[in-house]
């Protein structure tokens, strides 16, 4: 049975207390922390060697498909009705508005240490501790807006602009390429700093604290955010129904991607399936 996403802005109470439930409970499972390992594990960049699978190449989209299924489906095992809502940071972009409310993710971090101290994720309701990451932190923090070096999420605009590209991606299939949909919307930009970080990018810059980097998994939000890239996608692959994901076929031997990025029809680590067979996803789920 096709269940729905909806807009975290429009859950009802009851559905919120409901996947906020269902979050803690596979927390308290231990399967939640195996999710945060999975992100860092294939967080591979450009300059490193091997296979780059989450991020900086062509199955960043297909990747997170599957990831956010994965996590779907430990929710709906403690809840059936539970799906994971998407938030519009196109839209909802205040510090205090959607998702950032008591009864959902609760709010930005304290001046002090970014620490998060209200909603059901904070460190101090005891249910949310930080076991798996790249700092020694135990609790969630979050610097939304970056207060002392401001920055903004990205506008309406800012994704026309990737949903505007007809084709998915091109050479070289990393953070460096400056055409296709999937790095305009991932958000490798040129130079450094906040002009560089754009669409997918620059949300996670904008709420810091755990969101930076491969543990980003640590704040509920990742999933919040990547249900409205993945709408993204979507939304690109009904506006350009004849175009497809790329590199259809890997990279050749000698070149400096082969055996770095996934082809359309080559299996997607860590699981049993390719980017062929996540394309559609109208199947499972659809958006509200």
């Amino acid at each position: 049975m096709v269940y729905t996403r909806k807009d975290a802005a429009r859950l009802t109470a009851a559905e919120k207390r409901r996947f906020v439930r269902a979050m803690l409970e596979v927390k308290r499972r231990g399967e939640y922390d195996e999710f945060v390992q999975m992100h860092i594990d294939h967080y591979v960049a450009d300059g490193e060697t091997g296979l780059r699978t989450a991020h900086m190449a062509p199955s960043f989209l297909p990747w997170h498909r599957r990831f956010l299924l994965e996590l779907e489906e430990a929710l709906r095992r403690v809840d059936s009705s539970v799906t994971v809502p998407y938030w519009d940071w196109t839209r909802d972009r205040g510090t205090t508005s959607t998702p950032w409310t008591g009864d959902l993710l609760g709010g930005n971090g304290r001046r002090s240490d970014h620490q998060v101290t209200t909603g059901p994720f904070a460190y101090a309701a005891g249910n949310w501790t930080i076991r798996v990451g790249v700092t020694d932190g135990e609790y969630l923090a979050r610097d939304l807006g970056r207060a002392r070096n401001p920055i903004s999420l990205p506008t309406r605009s800012d994704v026309e602009g990737a949903l505007a590209d007809p084709v998915y991606d091109v050479s070289p299939w990393d953070s460096t390429t400056k055409k296709g949909f999937r790095n305009r919307l991932e958000g490798w930009g040129p130079g450094s700093g906040s002009v560089s970080w754009r669409n997918h990018n620059r949300v996670h810059r904008w709420v810091g604290g755990a969101m930076l980097g491969g543990a980003s998994v640590n704040d509920p939000v990742f999933w919040l955010h990547h249900a409205f890239v993945d709408l993204l996608w979507s939304r690109w692959q009904d506006r350009h129904r004849e175009h497809r994901y790329l590199p259809a076929r890997p990279p050749a031997p000698g070149t400096p991607q082969y055996g770095r990025v996934v082809a359309r029809n080559e299996l997607l680590p860590p699981w049993d399936v390719t980017p062929d067979s996540l394309e559609d996803h109208r199947g499972v789920y659809r958006y509200a």
